[in-house]
């Protein structure tokens, strides 16, 4: 049993991990890993889809790792299933994520858990507590970079922030044992940057909850008020700046009938284009996962984004995808499984989508599904971080630093 201080010094907040074996550099034992991030919130994607599906193939697959994911919430407490939140405040118009101020207390929670390896998923307050708590603990610490924090940066305050957030974000990773990159796209970033010890491991899918059998088609179009010729068009995500909307809506208002987009979670307020049908975040994957295959195809305009799970979502539920030759999504798309865009913007993005339905969109679609099934179950994403987890702690614990340094 933990103890841990209060927000507010009134009383002890009494943290269990779980009463976590330690590892045994044998590997006979077992190990406590800890997940830590800010990008985990009620209506998140793609960090929560990827924590939320560790653990449950931890719980079927490694029964001897227990497993605590530590995230941002309305107060400082410990949850029977290994979820602990610390206190933070909500940021404003961001469907509820909230932003970490004190990585003080962040560090006492992650300490007080006495991980045996911590994985940070960002590189804000929880990242760098990781990194503190990692260091006066003497265990192995990973960074998982889910974002590309200097193109976000450049994109949201402008190109003047691009080399004090490089500069920033390379200092940050190079303190990590191993840096995990979801694709060679990141990595290559990353070393630019002078980040050597970065290894990529592709993210996954579940192949059995997105799956073609799912599609209801005529059912899909009933509900959006659609007739069955109608060319649905989907997109899933964040309502972000750099998911590049604006050129899907351009395509589409490009292309006219029959073709109609559908923004899952994505595009409230963008336009009052009729071809343009938004939905808000949907929390049921089952239904998700419905509607998913429901459509015709998935369009994805982001040239940088760092990985695309929701591409792995559409391929394995059987849709072709659109998407940009560029960054995370040109590494998982190629014209067998969808249709690369010489450009992402409204004019590129509306020519590959003609050209993917002038071909055979249901070889495409098989050839998908197929890809998905051979590439890219859970199952490798988590045996390859098991591989990395595990040559971390084979090395042996690195020298604790003492508290009060």
């Amino acid at each position: 049993m933990s103890l841990l201080p209060p927000e507010d010094g009134s009383a002890v907040i009494r943290l269990n991990p779980a009463d976590a074996p330690h590892f045994d550099r044998s590997g006979r034992i077992g190990f406590h890993l800890v997940d830590t991030t800010m990008l985990y919130a009620p209506k998140s994607g793609g960090v929560k889809r990827y924590l939320t599906a560790k653990r449950a193939w931890l719980a079927r697959r490694r029964r001897d790792v227990t497993h605590t994911l530590v995230v941002p919430g309305a107060a400082t407490r410990a949850r029977a299933e290994g979820l602990v939140t610390v206190a933070a405040p909500k940021l404003p118009f961001t469907d509820g994520y909230r932003c970490p101020t004190r990585p003080v207390k962040w560090g006492q929670v992650l300490r007080a858990l006495q991980p045996d390896l911590i994985e940070a998923g960002d590189p804000y307050v929880p990242g760098h507590a990781a990194l503190d708590a990692a260091e006066m603990l003497g265990v192995p610490a990973v960074a998982f970079t889910h974002t590309d924090a200097v193109a976000l940066a450049q994109l949201h305050l402008g190109d003047w922030a691009a080399h004090p957030a490089l500069r920033a974000w390379s200092t940050f990773c190079k303190r990590f044992d191993k840096v995990v990159a979801p694709s060679a796209f990141i990595r290559e970033r990353l070393v630019d940057y002078g980040v050597d010890q970065v290894e990529v491991q592709h993210l996954g899918v579940d192949l059995e909850l997105f799956h073609p059998m799912r599609a209801d088609r005529a059912a899909l179009r009933r509900r959006l008020g659609l007739g069955p010729e109608a060319r649905l068009l989907m997109f899933a995500g964040r309502p972000s700046r750099e998911k590049n909307l604006e050129a899907l809506v351009g395509a589409v208002q490009r292309l006219g009938a029959p073709y109609h987009l559908l923004l899952i979670g994505a595009g409230r307020d963008l336009c009052d284009e009729d071809r343009v049908i938004c939905l808000g975040y949907e929390r049921d994957p089952v239904r998700l996962a419905g509607v998913m295959a429901s459509c015709d195809a998935l369009v994805h305009a982001n040239a940088n984004e760092p990985f695309g799970l929701v591409v792995l979502e559409a391929l394995a539920s059987g849709l072709p995808v659109v998407g940009p030759r560029k960054g995370g999504v040109g590494e998982l798309i190629d014209a067998t499984v969808g249709q690369p865009a010489h450009r992402a913007d409204g004019v590129g993005m509306a020519e590959a989508i003609e050209a993917l339905f002038a071909r055979d969109r249901q070889a495409v679609a098989r050839a998908a599904r197929a890809r998905a099934v051979d590439r890219h179950g859970w199952d490798a994403t988590f045996e390859g971080l098991m591989r990395i987890y595990g040559d971390l702690l084979a090395r042996g614990a690195r020298a604790p630093i003492a508290l009060s340094a």
